[in-house]
């Protein structure tokens, strides 16, 4: 299905029991038939989101939004139970990347693509203030979508008590860590939290982490783009686990 875009279209969409997987409007959307809208996917427990234009045009292909897009996954999501069950089942020690609110579709298809290369158990990324698994981030993954499995969750420093419960050490990953990224010994149990674009990691989910620790950055530029940021320490686990 992808991306239904204009408001008549989603409710129609929403009507017809069409799966839809999250609702984008953006911020301040008043008049017409929003209220209808907003009923309808209340009424099915669809969750909606205000977000702002950038965002939405950044998932519009057509144009035509009228600030309203409805998001089906592209692929069908696991629960946080599922997906570390599914490690129980391999032999070798669990990794997993928690992403805490990454927004651009091509940022999070290039880290799915660098999580089959290298051997990502799962990804986890957030139900609001996060892209899904649209078409868009499908594209960008080159296929990988298909086969790194993928937990949606309402809240990622529940997330991150979760694995830490499933004896996993947890590592966020921030320019302002107070330890070099090499020296965290990946060859444990472990989960990798890479933060939003321009944010970072929220202050709950870095207080949440085992470690945070810093990629060294020589240059004017303060930091990487947070795929790449998320592709180098996931090389690392590569090069310290030996596979």
């Amino acid at each position: 299905m992808g991306i239904i875009e204009g408001r008549n279209p989603v409710i129609e969409a929403l009507r017809a029991g069409r799966p839809v997987s999250r609702i984008l409007l953006e911020r301040n959307i008043r008049g017409g038939n929003v209220d209808q809208i907003l009923s309808l996917a209340n009424i099915k427990g669809i969750p909606v989101e205000y977000v702002d234009r950038q965002v939405i045009e950044r998932q519009c292909p057509a144009g035509s939004s009228q600030g309203v897009i409805a998001l089906a996954a592209a692929k069908k999501y696991i629960s946080l139970d599922e997906l570390l069950a599914l490690s129980r089942g391999k032999n070798e020690p669990p990794l997993y990347i928690i992403l805490d609110g990454i927004e651009d579709p091509h940022n999070l298809g290039a880290i799915l693509r660098t999580a089959e290369a290298t051997g990502v158990h799962g990804v986890v990324i957030r139900e609001r203030r996060a892209v899904g698994l649209t078409p868009a981030v499908a594209k960008a993954s080159a296929g990988a979508v298909e086969y790194v499995p993928v937990a949606m969750v309402s809240n990622i420093s529940q997330a991150v008590l979760a694995v830490q419960k499933n004896n996993l050490w947890v590592t966020g990953i921030d320019m302002a860590g107070e330890m070099d990224y090499s020296s965290v010994d990946f060859k444990l149990p472990a989960a990798i939290v890479i933060g939003g674009e321009g944010r970072g990691l929220s202050d709950l989910v870095r207080k949440r982490c085992d470690f945070v620790a810093r990629i060294p950055m020589r240059g004017r530029i303060a930091s990487l783009n947070a795929s790449v940021a998320a592709a180098v320490v996931m090389y690392e686990v590569v090069r310290q686990r030996g596979l």
